[in-house]
């Protein structure tokens, strides 16, 4: 808050006088749906919806309720996308201090940020609307509950001020697939709690692998992440306690009856390997170039586990 900046400007200023520079070296261009799209953050919202539509999967054991699904999945969608774009609302300023960040429309002035945050706003009531009224409450509060804890507690407060953002961040990520799987069961059992699981753990290494090949950035903007703080030796150990807990937590879906024992070898088989490849990051000569390696190889972890979660489920009995 306090933090000082350039010459002597406080950081509210600076950041005010960096933003206002930045907007004028970009070509701001007309205002087009796609610069809405891309405030949503298409990629998180498709990569959380497959975590969602796998929840939805396995507590429907192949009984599917197509139009059912359908509304979970828009609603849930809509509710990413609030959070999304809130999120860029609230990261204005840091954003034109990141080259990954700094072209966002709300870090060139490009969109207002009155705009934004109606934008944001508006989205977040049209998906927890959709989700009370066409799907089930409990959905519909999870939703709010992830999206709070998104916005104000991650993006607004831990963000900015505390080494464990990451941590607090994962309960809000791992909040989609229980959406999912509670829009049929209505009930948070243990497989909800196991889905949640599996998100939560997934998430900090996979950041965390982005925070050491960008450490630089999220220093330079005043991001206090693991990598920044604590440098990358603590980082890899740390990520590797949550990729090794994870290969258990992710084989309980097996242990529990909800997918067949294909899904427990594909399961452990890529679990472990992860689990490998983390280790190899203590001897890695191109540090830079491994957690690239890290961060691809989560994203493709996490959409072929639930990809086979959804081909493994067991059929339940009718009735």
């Amino acid at each position: 808050m306090g933090k000082q900046i350039g010459l002597d400007l406080p950081a509210d200023s600076a950041a005010a006088v960096a933003e206002s520079q930045h907007a004028d070296q970009v070509d701001q261009g007309p205002v087009t749906w796609r610069d809405f799209v891309q405030l949503a953050k298409p990629g998180i919202i498709f990569s959380n919806s497959i975590t969602a539509f796998g929840g939805f999967w396995v507590a429907s054991g192949w009984h599917v309720n197509w139009l059912q699904m359908l509304y979970t999945m828009i609603g849930t969608a809509l509710v990413m996308a609030s959070g999304c774009v809130l999120n860029n609302y609230l990261d204005r300023d840091l954003d034109t201090k990141m080259a990954r960040t700094q072209n966002r429309a709300t870090a060139t002035g490009k969109l207002s940020a009155q705009v934004v945050l109606w934008y944001g706003i508006i989205l977040g009531i049209i998906g927890v609307s959709g989700l009370w009224l066409l799907v089930n409450p409990i959905s519909a509060l999870l939703g709010m509950l992830g999206l709070f804890l998104y916005v104000w507690v991650y993006t607004a407060w831990f963000k900015r001020t505390s080494v464990w953002s990451t941590f607090v961040g994962s309960f809000s990520g791992a909040v989609p697939p229980v959406i999912g799987y509670c829009a049929v069961r209505q009930d948070i059992d243990a497989g909800a709690l196991i889905l949640f699981g599996i998100m939560f753990l997934w998430q900090p290494p996979h950041f965390w692998a982005l925070g050491i090949r960008r450490v630089e950035e999220y220093r330079a903007a005043g991001f206090p992440l693991l990598p920044v703080v604590k440098g990358s030796f603590v980082t890899k150990m740390a990520m590797i306690r949550y990729v090794v807990l994870i290969v258990p937590v992710s084989l309980l879906l097996y242990v529990y009856g909800y997918v067949n024992v294909i899904y427990f070898y594909a399961a452990a088989a890529m679990g472990l390997y992860w689990a490998f490849l983390s280790i190899k990051g203590f001897k890695a000569e191109d540090e830079v170039l491994w957690a690239k390696k890290m961060f691809i190889y989560s994203i493709n972890y996490l959409t072929l586990l639930f990809i086979i979660i959804v081909l493994t489920t067991v059929k339940t009995p009718v009735g």
